[in-house]
């Protein structure tokens, strides 16, 4: 997995076939900075086999070490891509021992209200520490880093 995992969120403008393989699909997100692409392809993990259509309202995540054509609009390879509730805020990114994200952006305060799943929709029974983590949550508090009690934690194994 990725160490730096950028968001951009919006809603899926259209999803079409990419390339002469079948295998991959273009994603053009209209997000509050004007539309992105985004390649869906084999190695993208889609949070719960999503199939995404016009009108969904999503998170997708690119790995922003990597280069990106100079094009425009862009168009980025998702690492992670999925359905995101208007409500709701969504983080991906490696968390260290003390459930900190590696760029020290988000601090987790697990309780026994937290759902925590392997990407494959299994129960996770261990704790997350030093792990990739797609973490679903609502309100942060204003210390350095943010922390929250997160609603739902998927585990990237």
């Amino acid at each position: 997995m990725p160490a730096m995992l950028t968001p951009i969120i919006g809603i899926v403008q259209s999803a079409s076939p990419f390339g002469d393989n079948c295998c991959e699909r273009q994603i053009s997100i209209r997000s509050d900075n004007g539309i992105n692409n985004f390649i869906v392809g084999p190695d993208t993990y889609v949070i719960g086999e999503t199939r995404l259509r016009p009108g969904m309202y999503v998170a997708a995540f690119y790995d922003a070490s990597l280069p990106v054509p100079l094009i425009f609009p862009p168009r980025y390879q998702a690492v992670i891509i999925g359905r995101k509730n208007p409500s709701e805020n969504i983080f991906a990114g490696y968390f260290d021992e003390n459930l900190i994200s590696e760029n020290n952006e988000l601090s987790l305060n697990i309780t026994n209200s937290t759902e925590i799943v392997t990407s494959n929709g299994q129960p996770f029974n261990c704790r997350p520490e030093n792990q990739m983590l797609i973490v679903y949550y609502t309100a942060t508090t204003r210390s350095l880093p943010p922390q929250t009690t997160p609603r739902r934690i998927i585990v990237m194994c």
